[in-house]
């Protein structure tokens, strides 16, 4: 059939007697010639491609032949009926007597819309199953740009930030790792296996090293062999019965947020029951000084006037404090550096006379000498005029409050990184971010005040963290240093 045939005669044909199929095809031409006139001779349209190639099929069966005749046509629809009704004017097939008759005339191009039709759904279905909504495209770019940066750390899985960063955490697997990539967590790196490669012993040795393990047998043998062979400063666990792979954002990132002191999973004995010994905050619970006889019990809201505990934070020694209604003089400052029991004496009773001051508070305030002389001295009169004003500067005070350097706030990082002197304290109109906040504790930063802190993935315990919405509930606290 043509490419331009628009139509299919069949017919089928009978002959008494046994005939072959050139038998039938001229049959069909001597029989037909110059029935229709020369404008439909069969001969004729066939030459000038108006019909197509004439296909017999014909059987012999006890001394009878009977077939199908089929006939592509090029013409009209009403020049084809024509030709197909001059078929049946046959009536000799070679020596045999014949009946042809038309069973009908096909529509080659209905067939091909029928083709047409029934690929077009399927391309439909298949355009419909592959199309995104505007949110899937959203979060599958969002991922790509998550997973994307997965590289390799001495032929492990790690994120991108494991050969440059001063943290580093280690995990089972490149699932692991992946997840981790996709909630924005760059400096794993992992293990394969519970054989931990030399190249991960010797990363732990000059980094600070969280393991992050699963909640199975599997991450307490990870566990095992990492503190023999290598230096882990912290260990985080996932669930019990949970793989790293399996979490959630929320529960990587809170597991990450509890990791405990690796040497109270020693004592422990398990990095579960460490966890659960912890006072339920973001960090382990702190060793208590010597001179506090009983800790804090542990609730939902932080402690008015008590910090983390910075047994590195340089010691201001005793300061005048200012009579404010906030100074709480019933318990004691549990920061080791705020001094000896002496010196914790001595501040007691300089409070205590503050709060007689507060009786009289009229006289206590009596001016703007009183409010040169907080801002120049107290804790509480920098971060005043630093944060509640609106700066967007940071200074860097020393152990009696006196300004050290006051920069931008998003130079902070620089002037902690390259300043001569170290401060004890960082007022800052920003956000802490884990960058600044790494810095700090390398100084040896004693605290930092800040407008807002970011999420943080290591957070050091030698240096005291709080916003500026926190200061007030442990003004005598902050007083002390």
């Amino acid at each position: 059939m043509e490419d331009t045939d628009k139509y299919l005669i069949h017919a089928d044909v009978t002959a008494e007697g046994v005939v072959e199929r050139n038998d039938v095809v001229g049959a069909i031409f001597g029989q037909t010639e110059g029935l229709l006139g020369d404008d439909l001779d069969l001969r004729g349209l066939q030459q000038s491609s108006k019909v197509g190639r004439i296909d017999v099929s014909i059987n012999s069966q006890n001394g009878q032949s009977f077939g199908r005749i089929t006939i592509a046509s090029g013409l009209d629809k009403v020049e084809t009926a024509i030709l197909g009704a001059s078929l049946e004017t046959i009536e000799r097939i070679g020596p045999c007597r014949s009946t042809v008759s038309v069973e009908r005339i096909e529509d080659v191009r209905a067939a091909k819309r029928r083709t047409v039709v029934e690929r077009a759904k399927s391309l439909l279905g298949a355009f419909e199953e592959s199309t995104m909504s505007s949110a899937e495209i959203i979060d599958a770019v969002r991922e790509s740009a998550r997973t994307g940066d997965i590289t390799t750390y001495e032929g492990l899985p790690a994120g991108p930030r494991v050969a440059e960063g001063d943290a580093v955490i280690v995990v089972e697997g490149r699932a692991d790792v992946l997840t981790l990539l996709g909630y924005g967590v760059k400096n794993a790196v992992a293990v394969e296996g519970t054989n931990v490669p030399d190249a991960v012993a010797e990363l732990t040795g000059h980094r600070t090293t969280t393991a992050f393990l699963d909640g199975d047998r599997g991450g307490d043998l990870i566990l095992k062999e990492l503190t023999q062979v290598g230096d882990i400063d912290y260990v985080a666990v996932a669930p019990a019965g949970k793989s790293v792979e399996d979490l959630s954002r929320e529960e990587a990132l809170s597991a990450l947020r509890e990791k405990v002191a690796h040497d109270l999973v020693v004592e422990a004995g398990n990095a579960r029951e460490a966890v659960a010994a912890t006072d339920g905050s973001a960090r382990p619970a702190p060793p208590m000084p010597e001179h506090e006889s009983t800790p804090h019990p542990a609730t939902d809201e932080p402690a008015p006037s008590v910090g983390p505990v910075e047994p590195s934070s340089p010691d201001p020694g005793p300061t005048e404090p200012t009579p404010t209604a906030e100074t709480d003089v019933s318990e004691p400052d549990p920061d080791p550096a705020a001094g000896t029991a002496e010196d914790v004496g001595a501040a007691t009773e300089t409070e205590q006379d503050s709060v007689e001051g507060v009786e009289n508070e009229d006289e206590a305030e009596d001016g703007p000498a009183a409010d040169e002389a907080d801002e120049a001295t107290t804790l509480g009169g920098h971060v005043e005029h630093v944060i509640g004003d609106g700066t967007e500067l940071a200074r860097l005070l020393d152990g009696e409050f006196a300004v050290l350097a006051e920069v931008e706030a998003s130079e902070t990082f620089d002037a902690l990184a390259e300043g001569s002197a170290v401060p004890a304290t960082v007022v800052l109109d920003g956000e802490l971010t884990q960058r600044v906040l790494d810095v700090a504790a390398q100084r040896g930063v004693g605290q930092v005040v800040a407008r807002t802190t970011g999420e943080f993935v290591k957070q050091p315990t030698d240096v005291r963290i709080r916003t500026a919405g926190q200061l007030p509930e442990a003004s005598s606290d902050t007083e002390s240093g």
